[in-house]
């Protein structure tokens, strides 16, 4: 049987101090980085009746706080709507009419409304998607190109997505689809 020597079965002397430090020291710097951060992104301040310019820098965070507000507020209009008119709806299946004409009025009355309801819900869905652009700042830019989509474009339908040389495109492309 061999002989262990005390030597070898000493456990090696650490300096934990060392190590603490060097630790501490990434975990310092991330946390004055974050700080500066902190300080450079407070929330952008506009005014009610503010519009974006083409002489302002595109995206800059002017545009995305005035984007992220009409998008929010359209979202809660939305919600609001559809909540509304799905307790009404829910209402108005108490009365059931003897006559079967009203009964068929009533039910294409309420697939319209149905349909809408869910156009709605595809929007709001288009809406987030929107605000998680917004949160990382790739709002404003065609998701396929990379090319600004533009203000005047983003101001008639902020949930727009494709600059319109590739929004062309795809409906080219649809349609092409479509017809076979």
């Amino acid at each position: 049987m061999p002989k262990i020597s005390k030597s070898s079965t000493k456990k090696p002397k650490v300096k934990t101090k060392k190590i603490v430090t060097a630790i501490q020291k990434p975990v310092k710097a991330i946390k004055k980085i974050a700080t500066t951060e902190k300080k450079i992104k407070a929330p952008i301040k506009i005014s009610k009746n503010y519009i974006p310019k083409d002489t302002e820098k595109y995206m800059c965070d002017k545009h995305l706080s005035f984007f992220k507000i009409k998008l929010t507020e359209w979202k809660k209009e939305l919600v609001k709507a559809n909540n509304e008119a799905l307790y009404h709806g829910s209402m108005d299946d108490n009365s059931v009419s003897a006559d079967i004409v009203d009964q068929a009025s009533s039910y294409t009355d309420k697939a319209v409304e149905m349909k809408a309801i869910n156009r709605q819900i595809k929007l709001i869905s288009k809406i987030d998607q929107a605000l998680l652009r917004i949160k990382d700042v790739t709002f404003g830019f065609c998701v396929e190109t990379a090319e600004p989509i533009g203000l005047k474009r983003l101001m008639a339908r902020p949930v727009a997505h494709l600059c319109i040389a590739a929004q062309e495109k795809h409906e080219k492309e649809e349609k092409v689809y479509a017809d076979d």
